[in-house]
């Protein structure tokens, strides 16, 4: 029996959503087509319009609370409700404590994500993809890196002139001291509320593009590395760096990205473990880091499906470390990528839990959590999720909203998750949360490391003042210097804050390795002094008869630090025919 369409294959129905077959502007129609305008709406209420007006009467509220108190300050009793008004924010403030932090953190680089960040890239690397292709073949890589600092320059001067046209224009409508009877008059304050928060954040937005824009232009640029350490004496663990399995949970299934472009469902994975046994065999490996997207879309079956081609391979599970990645907790629906998830929805956390499930049952008996009250290395990942999992088996059964908020502190809480060496000179291993919080699939690749998470990652790296480290998390810190042969390649999806992520760690760059993902492609290199692998996606960008990669590292330590040594390369071959 032989169909006309061989349905095994696939059709033009499965590249919908696939960056490889479809242009960015053809899924950008695809989005206006199917968007739903009244969810588009609360969305943009719920997540834009009321925190503008919300930002926007704050300064008149502060200003005319601070001009009614300067009036009756002459008075010692007329000031003291004014006063007691100030004392509660101002215990609110402080016994709010770490939850009112990190909101006010993902509100400022959510702010970043959805204002600076992809108007500064776009313009950053529209002008570094034209101005490479009027560089000689030949230039040197001083010419290239001179190239790119330009460019940084000039993209903040641009986002920096737009922004500030914009508070001129909303100047002239904009009030900054609030009386009682402006309440009278609803729709005027809102206007002028929003006309405020146009020139805050405009203002915000002119610096911030400044120094964002100087912040990249200093740093030193990322180069490949073609320094590795040679099989001189000392200490040496072989690590297996996997990213991007993406698994799907239909037998024939195709990938969102990848689309018939993709091999079709989980052989690829299968043939991956299998492979990775006969590595272990030949020469042990000390363990295999995941660097995220493991799934395509965090679906259930999509981690069942892993679990099912895992199982088969217990020595290579007892290795395995793991970390979310943005298809893991990002992506809203595989269809479709006008859907929105309206913060209520309780379906971001439950993408949230099952990635937590599947940490937690692969290593939470090996990880450990940061105590950030004690400044020190706290219980295991399990121990930790133990006194909640009444209320994290009643979410996945209900999805109630009184088990969802609690879920969304647990999840910043077990991040970052530290396997700590087994000597005080070994190797240790940091995982972390590198995923914005997005509630938009088109805007699902987006990435940054918080404050507070990079605070306990220097708790760890300070404890063990001897030590080594893989400092693992998806996205990649940088945008490397590498070829593109289509703009769209090269539209940000780096970590938001990854200049600022690379000053913190500039300090510990003698000791530590960090691995990530998300890009598809292998890139070995340095910036600031750090040492950086990207990893190879073993299942995109290839079809089922084309050979893909993964690679085995070798870090070597010895008096002057950690080195990475020549990558081993193991190949995946093809399979012709079905």
């Amino acid at each position: 029996m032989r169909p006309i369409v061989d349905p095994r294959r696939g059709d033009v129905e499965d590249d919908a959503l696939s960056t490889k077959r479809r242009s960015l502007f053809a899924l950008a129609g695809t989005l206006v087509a199917e968007i739903s305008l009244p969810k588009l709406i609360a969305a943009w209420f719920i997540l834009i319009i009321g925190p503008g007006i919300m930002l926007g009467l704050a300064p008149q509220v502060a200003l005319g609370w601070a001009s009614t108190l300067q009036a009756k300050i002459t008075s010692p009793y007329a000031g003291l409700g004014a006063l007691a008004l100030f004392l509660v924010v101002a215990a609110i403030g402080w016994f709010g404590g770490r939850p009112l932090l990190r909101a006010a953190e993902s509100n400022f680089w959510q702010l970043n994500s959805l204002a600076v960040q992809p108007f500064y890239v776009a313009c950053r690397e529209t002008l570094r993809h034209f101005a490479e292709k009027l560089l000689p073949v030949d230039a040197s890589e001083a010419a290239r890196a001179t190239l790119r600092s330009t460019t940084s320059a000039a993209a903040g001067l641009v986002l920096c002139g737009l922004s500030l046209a914009a508070v001129l224009s909303a100047w002239p409508s904009s009030s900054w001291i609030g009386e009682i009877a402006d309440l009278a008059s609803p729709y005027r304050l809102a206007m002028t509320a929003l006309a405020n928060s146009v020139v805050l954040i405009g203002a915000y937005l002119t610096a911030a593009a400044l120094v964002w824009s100087i912040a990249d232009t200093t740093m030193p640029q990322p180069r490949a590395l073609d320094d590795f350490a040679g099989a001189s004496a000392g200490r040496r663990w072989r690590i297996a760096h996997l990213s991007d399995l993406h698994a799907v949970g239909e037998p024939y299934g195709l990938r969102i990205e990848s689309g018939r472009s993709g091999p079709r469902g989980n052989g690829r994975i299968a043939a991956l473990l299998q492979r990775l046994e006969l590595v272990h065999a030949a020469e042990p490996l000390d363990r295999i880091v995941v660097t995220g997207d493991t799934t395509d879309a965090g679906r259930s079956a999509e981690w069942a499906a892993f679990f099912d081609l895992l199982q088969q391979h217990p020595r290579l599970a007892e290795l395995m470390l793991i970390l979310p990645g943005n298809h893991d907790v990002n992506v809203v629906d595989r269809a479709n990528p006008a859907r929105l998830d309206l913060p209520t929805s309780p379906n971001k956390r439950l993408r949230l839990l099952r990635a937590l499930s599947a940490m937690a049952a692969i290593q939470g008996d090996r990880m450990r959590v940061v105590d950030r009250d004690k400044g020190a290395l706290g219980t295991t990942l399990n121990a930790a999720l133990k006194p909640h999992l009444a209320s994290l088996t009643g979410f996945a059964d209900t999805g109630a909203w009184r088990h969802a908020r609690p879920l969304g502190e647990l999840w910043l809480d077990v991040f970052p998750q530290v396997l700590p060496p087994a000597t005080e000179d070994g190797l240790g291993i940091i995982l972390l949360n590198s995923n914005a919080d997005t509630h938009f699939s088109f805007t699902n690749a987006l990435g940054m490391v918080s404050a507070e998470d990079v605070a306990a990652v220097e708790i760890a790296l300070t404890r063990y003042p001897g030590a080594h480290w893989i400092l693992g998390l998806h996205h990649h810190l940088v945008e490397y210097p590498m070829p593109a042969r289509a703009l769209s390649e090269r539209i940000g999806t780096a970590l938001i804050n990854g200049s600022w992520f690379v000053r913190r760690l500039r300090r510990f760059a003698d000791r530590i390795v960090i691995m990530h993902g998300h890009r598809h492609v292998d890139w070995i290199g340095e910036c600031a002094g750090l040492t950086i692998v990207s990893a190879p996606s073993p299942v995109m960008e290839a079809s089922d008869a084309c050979e893909t990669c993964f690679y085995v590292h070798t870090l070597v330590a010895d008096e002057t630090g950690l080195k990475l040594g020549r990558p081993e390369r193991v190949a995946l071959k093809g399979a012709n025919g079905d």
